[in-house]
């Protein structure tokens, strides 16, 4: 049973940093393809970044590109997005995703196979 872990959300006002993890349980002899996406209220679910099993592939949405950063530790089976200059418009619940694949390859679609329960992020302005 695969089990994702958000956590690192909260609040923060705008132009602030946050740093979310998000640890895997379940399935740890390889390492999975990782993404971040977020939901707003009213908002249908949009992908943010996502990093290939390596860490040798990345890719970001446009939104987000020079403020957040992906990274992973395989060790610890747990990815992270750091979340700088950050704006009232990034507020959202924040998920992460696995999917577990034969090759490297960075996802950036919701074609994942396992998801979190989402941590809150709010920018107030």
């Amino acid at each position: 049973q695969v089990q994702l872990v958000e956590s690192g959300g909260g609040l923060v006002q705008d132009g602030g940093s946050l740093r979310l993890s998000c640890a895997a349980s379940g399935r740890t002899f390889s390492s999975p393809a990782m993404g971040w996406f977020r939901q707003a209220p009213g908002k249908e679910r949009e992908f943010v970044a996502a990093i290939s099993r390596s860490g040798g592939y990345i890719y970001y949405a446009d939104s987000v590109k020079g403020r957040f950063t992906i990274s992973r530790d395989n060790a610890k089976n747990t990815v992270y997005l750091q979340m700088n200059s950050l704006k009232p418009e990034d507020s959202a619940v924040y998920y992460c995703a696995a999917t577990w694949a034969s090759s490297d390859y960075v996802l950036p679609t919701d074609r994942y196979d396992y998801w979190g329960q989402g941590t809150q992020v709010t920018v107030s302005s």
